[in-house]
């Protein structure tokens, strides 16, 4: 079997700063007043849709080490139509689906979504889940483009 390796190498040789940005979305995303489950199922679907193996390992295995159930780490793929998600997680699920996925027929959160968001989250929760997003789509570049190893730890997770 070959070794796995990263496309790139680590990109804070080149780019220090990336660091601060970093802990800086990983510390609003760590003081959310959004169940860090949620935020982990967020993440997962995001990986599935985007295609990105590394997310899909990274955040499958976090789930598990915060003993989420199987059921519910596989049925992230079918959040619609699987019984095991709470109202407020499956809204957040699509509010994430409507801002990654194309809508041919319109605006990607409709007004409707957003009611029925507000509905299960009040203002700092929905800018929160804003946040969720704007984390996902920071990373989202560097494990498509770069394809850091999957399973491995940040700062592991580049071949130097």
């Amino acid at each position: 079997m070959q070794e796995l390796r990263s496309r790139m190498p680590n990109p804070l040789q080149f780019i220090p700063e990336l660091a601060e940005v970093s802990m800086g979305l990983h510390k609003i995303i760590g003081d959310s007043p959004i169940p860090s489950s949620t935020i982990t199922l967020m993440q997962l679907r995001a990986g599935q849709l985007l295609g990105s193996t590394y997310f899909a390992v990274r955040d499958a295995a976090t789930l598990r080490q915060a003993g989420e159930s199987e059921d519910r780490i596989t049925a992230v793929a079918t959040w619609r139509t699987a019984s095991c998600f709470t109202d407020a997680e499956r809204i957040a699920l699509e509010l994430l689906e409507a801002v990654l996925t194309p809508n041919p027929f319109g605006e990607r959160v409709p007004d409707a979504l957003y009611a029925k968001a507000s509905l299960h989250y009040d203002d700092r929760e929905l800018w929160s889940l804003v946040a969720v997003i704007a984390y996902i789509g920071f990373f989202t570049p560097a494990a498509l483009i770069a394809k850091p190893i999957p399973g491995r730890v940040p700062g592991e997770n580049y071949t130097d």
